[in-house]
């Protein structure tokens, strides 16, 4: 993790608690077991369908703080079992390539929507007290299957915190690409690179969200300690060119190999958005995030309603990859190789 998270931050909101992560053998989980393990808390627990990566978790960390459950979200039964005794929970089980979502839709309903709705009311039933789940940049005026299911999930989870709010904080994060996590652009351009591959580009105008697994996990981080019901919290990001993304991989690995210009593949924007421009009427700035007020929660949302736009500055289009900060190649350079990971494949490759 490259961005230092300020743990004394979050450590008196996690002391002595139990905390379960679905889909915990994932970049994502992976990175928050590690932080967890870091603070005070009881316990930790991972659920996951894959009996290897948490066999290989489980010799990485060797921390008696761990407990694994093999389990599918899509199984009521499994994640009651799995929530007992849990005061927090966050989310991240999802099947989440493009590709996959426009060959199987059912199979993404099943896991990112019944799967998530299975987690929230069995949360609510176990009165944990709190739950955060993770959403994406797609999910915001989605125009593929993948997307379309997480902004499925995000009502799915403004309907559970109506159901629980009177002892279960439910709410959301939604955020765009984290460097170097598993089955995005960047480890993919690393290993074609690895094995003398050519590189392909869709539009290399095409712009994206970047921030690291640190910043990820400080956004989770805040809004389980600090989010509201229903709330959904979208961290300041900047963006970066596709072209950019693939010339500094190159650059980085001195790769002179020709980049094949494929064209735009279905399901793919130009630019993404974290917060639309309807909602943008529902947003509050904390500085570093955004959070976006639920419609249907009467009060929270009425009082900011009537409160008018002041206090924000969205642009009318709301808050997108075209119109954020945009890196420059030498800064996002500088991003790409703080980034351990990455640093270590650019100083090993040729050796």
């Amino acid at each position: 993790m490259t961005t230092k998270i300020d743990f004394d931050r979050y450590a008196k909101d996690l002391e002595g608690k139990t905390v379960l992560i679905t889909g915990g053998t994932g970049s994502f989980g992976s990175a928050v077991v590690e932080a967890l393990l870091g603070l005070s808390v009881t316990r930790v627990v991972v659920f996951s369908r894959d009996e290897k990566k948490q066999f290989d978790m489980s010799n990485r960390f060797n921390d008696p703080k761990l407990q694994f459950i093999i389990g599918d979200v899509r199984d009521r039964e499994t994640v009651d079992r799995a929530m007992e005794g849990v005061d927090y929970v966050f989310h991240a089980a999802a099947l989440k390539q493009v590709p996959t979502g426009e060959f199987f839709p059912m199979e993404l309903v099943k896991t990112n929507v019944l799967g998530s709705h299975n987690v929230l009311h069995s949360a609510i039933d176990h009165g944990v007290k709190r739950v955060v789940v993770l959403s994406t940049d797609k999910a915001c005026a989605p125009i593929n299957v993948m997307g379309m299911t997480k902004a499925l999930m995000e009502r799915v989870m403004v309907a559970a915190a109506h159901r629980g709010k009177e002892k279960t904080v439910v709410c959301g994060t939604r955020y765009g690409n984290v460097l170097y996590s598993r089955g995005s652009i960047v480890p993919y351009l690393v290993e074609r690179i690895k094995s003398g591959k050519s590189l392909t580009v869709t539009d290399p105008h095409m712009t994206r969200f970047v921030m690291t697994l640190g910043q990820s996990i400080d956004l989770v981080l805040f809004a389980l300690t600090s989010g509201l019901p229903g709330e959904i919290y979208v961290r300041k990001a900047p963006a970066v060119t596709v072209e950019d993304i693939i010339s500094t991989v190159m650059e980085c690995f001195d790769y002179k190999e020709p980049v094949e210009n494929i064209g735009v593949r279905p399901g793919e924007k130009k630019h993404e958005s974290l917060i639309s421009a309807e909602e943008r009427q529902r947003v509050i700035d904390h500085k570093e995030y955004f959070s976006i007020i639920p419609e249907i929660l009467g009060k929270s949302y009425a009082d900011y309603y009537f409160r008018g736009e002041k206090g924000f500055e969205l642009p009318v289009e709301g808050y997108t990859s075209a119109n954020t900060e945009r890196l420059s190649v030498a800064q996002f350079r500088e991003l790409l190789l703080s980034l351990p990971e990455f640093k270590a494949e650019v100083d090993s490759f040729g050796a």
